[in-house]
């Protein structure tokens, strides 16, 4: 996540100025790219032990999803579910950015029971730390957050993490979903996936090693229509996938080809529109 973030350069400057004689050890929960090149530009001849494969999600995690047309029927759904304060005892929701958390949280605090809080990167840090720490205590039992909570964060008894969009770094699936079924608990993990999500769906499965079971929606879940603006969104985002894994993909949002002429044959026909209005006029007069 540091060098996501663009922490390189602060990582350089304090390897330099540590002595020349030392053991580097090197710890991560997920060795991509950027890690591996890093691990050789910093130590010298390193032995790589693997505790588990790369992205692989505890064993004691149960994980789900449920196709859903959009947002509005998301927020049905979590609610839906969280009614039951038996079974979802203590609950991490995942969103993708602050904005929409915003508005999770506050549908969310106005129809299901218990405390609810909301982090993500424009709150405090000393209002971060206290819901981090009233989730800890069990004071609050539902965590409405952005990925700023997806790795670091060592909370036990997590009954379930709800993924209430599809994250876009693949990897930052495992972190969301690990937050759960610590200490040799059993944790469920939830997504909640709509039409321009699927294809992020099987890019994790394949990144996991492993299919997720879909679950069938609730028959008395409220299903709203998609409005024409998400849908929109949506499909602007499978053709963009789609271009992506074929170049040569022209989707429905593609610019349109010039056909010749077509140009001049209009011009032509809205001269004659013009004419045969003054014509019209004239005979009025």
């Amino acid at each position: 996540r540091m060098l996501d973030m663009g922490f390189m350069p602060q990582i350089r400057n304090f390897l330099e100025v540590l002595p020349l004689k030392r053991q580097n050890l090197l710890f991560s929960a997920t060795f991509n790219e950027k890690v591996e090149e890093m691990s050789h530009e910093f130590l010298d001849f390193p032995e790589r032990v693997e505790v588990a494969p790369s992205a692989t999600p505890a064993e004691l995690i149960s994980q789900v999803y449920y196709k859903v047309p959009n947002f509005q029927t998301k927020l049905n759904l979590i609610n839906h579910l969280l009614r039951d304060e038996e079974i979802f005892t203590r609950v991490i929701v995942f969103v993708g950015t602050k904005e929409n958390a915003e508005q999770v949280f506050k549908i969310i605090k106005r129809r299901s029971e218990g405390e609810k809080r909301i982090m993500h990167s424009n709150k405090g840090q000393s209002t971060r730390l206290n819901a981090i720490n009233a989730f800890k205590s069990g004071i609050v039992r539902i965590l409405i957050t952005t990925d700023i909570s997806s790795r670091g964060i060592d909370v036990e008894m997590i009954s379930h993490v709800i993924n209430f969009d599809l994250p876009n770094n693949h990897e930052d699936y495992v972190h969301r979903i690990g937050r759960t079924a610590r200490a040799n608990n059993i944790g469920t993990a939830i997504t909640l996936v709509n039409p321009a999500e699927e294809h992020n769906l099987h890019k994790i499965e394949e990144l996991i090693r492993m299919k997720i079971p879909e679950l069938e929606l609730p028959a008395d879940l409220d299903m709203i229509a998609t409005k024409r603006e998400e849908n929109l969104v949506q499909l602007r985002e499978i053709d963009r996938q789609k271009r992506i894994a074929d170049p040569t993909f022209k989707g429905a949002f593609h610019e349109k080809k010039k056909i010749p002429g077509l140009a001049k044959k209009k011009e032509k026909r809205n001269l004659t529109k013009d004419k045969a209005k003054q014509n019209q006029f004239r005979k009025k007069r």
